[in-house]
């Protein structure tokens, strides 16, 4: 066989792989171009080295794009704290309200997982989740962990350990308070995205006051809204970004991350008693934001 058809058919192989790679390092980044670049460059380093030296290719694979998006993460992190404030882009960043997304991309992202997931992924340090990406996503032992974080496999436990506790959060999101709280959370953000005007006013409180940070609002809105109807009307308004929505716990109440793209845009603190929305907040500011506590409701 000659050095075209080894490439041929090295290429053959790596395409059964292709599927995989991209799902671990979409969970990874966070972003479909980022994750479709890492995989190309995985391809080129494979395509480098002799495949009679690669034992298990899988793994070979998986552990070189898993260090491809470490070094990305790093390198994002670093841009972030060389150059705060300077309009560099911010993996973790807030997309402007009304910015474009890819609808392929928010339909693979919805499909694949939650964007309340990839937001808390997001707050992790990059080999906190690589850590806990490959364990406890995709099984990877810590044995084979460990080499890609550049830590020992105890270490590499302890990574994924406490970015899990990151993820789940202290509360019991199964508890039967909890559990009654996201049916009505996720009445809400249903009849928000159909635009169902009898649907919200069934599930808000008569007396519902809406607040939001200014940042969150037309120009001459008010911060404050009261009442049903009211609130109906506004909300409304907001069901053009329910499409981007996900319910989470936000500081260990059931609430709502708008995350396009996995990019936190804001949260919705919500109160629920006696079985309605009672309250509402929205959350905007980039400063808060990052003071808000979000973690994944489980499934």
């Amino acid at each position: 066989m000659g050095e075209r058809d080894d490439q041929d058919a090295l290429a053959e192989r790596f395409e059964e792989h292709r599927g995989l790679l991209r799902s671990v390092a979409y969970r990874m980044l966070g972003s479909r171009t980022e994750a479709d670049d890492a995989v190309q460059e995985t391809w080129l380093r494979l395509s480098r080295v002799d495949p009679t030296e690669v034992d298990n290719l899988g793994g070979w694979l998986r552990t070189v794009v898993a260090r491809i998006c470490l070094d990305m993460l790093r390198a994002c992190q670093r841009r972030r704290e060389e150059f705060p404030g300077d309009g560099l882009p911010d993996r973790a960043g807030h997309t402007t309200p009304g910015s474009a997304t890819d609808p392929e991309e928010e339909a693979l992202l919805a499909e694949s997982v939650s964007r309340a997931l990839l937001v808390v992924l997001e707050r992790l340090a990059p080999a906190e989740r690589i850590a806990f990406v490959l364990h406890d996503m995709f099984a990877v032992p810590f044995q084979e962990i460990a080499p890609v974080v550049g830590r020992t496999p105890v270490a590499a436990k302890k990574l994924a350990s406490r970015a899990r506790v990151r993820v789940r959060g202290a509360a019991d999101s199964g508890s039967p308070g909890l559990a009654a709280d996201r049916r009505v959370v996720e009445a809400f953000l249903a009849a928000a995205r159909e635009g169902d005007v009898e649907g919200l006013l069934a599930v808000l409180a008569p007396d519902v006051e809406r607040t939001a940070d200014a940042v969150a609002l037309s120009p001459g809105a008010s911060p404050v809204s009261r009442g049903a109807h009211a609130v109906t009307r506004e909300t409304l308004v907001f069901g053009r970004r329910a499409r981007y929505a996900d319910v989470a716990l936000v500081d260990g109440a059931v609430g709502v991350v708008v995350a396009p793209a996995g990019r936190l845009l804001l949260v919705l603190r919500i109160t629920v008693e006696a079985g309605r929305v009672a309250a509402y907040e929205v959350i905007a500011d980039p400063v808060r934001l990052a003071r808000v506590d979000v973690t994944v409701l489980d499934a």
